[in-house]
């Protein structure tokens, strides 16, 4: 079994944990109806995605 010969340093494992943090979702505006959307994401307001529609909402 390999063993390592020197410690890893706290500036290495942080260097390492560093892609690990989290991050904010970036918002995209639709270009039908102008609400905030996840980027790859069907349009929730209005159904469309890259300015097709592709999912028919109901209106209540």
């Amino acid at each position: 079994m390999a063993v390592p010969k020197r410690r890893t340093s706290k500036m290495k494992k942080r260097l390492r944990r560093s892609g690990q943090r989290w991050r904010a979702i970036k918002l995209n505006t639709c270009s039908e109806c102008g609400s905030s959307v996840p980027s790859h994401i069907v349009c929730p307001s209005c159904g469309t995605y890259k300015g097709r529609q592709v999912v028919v909402i109901k209106d209540l």
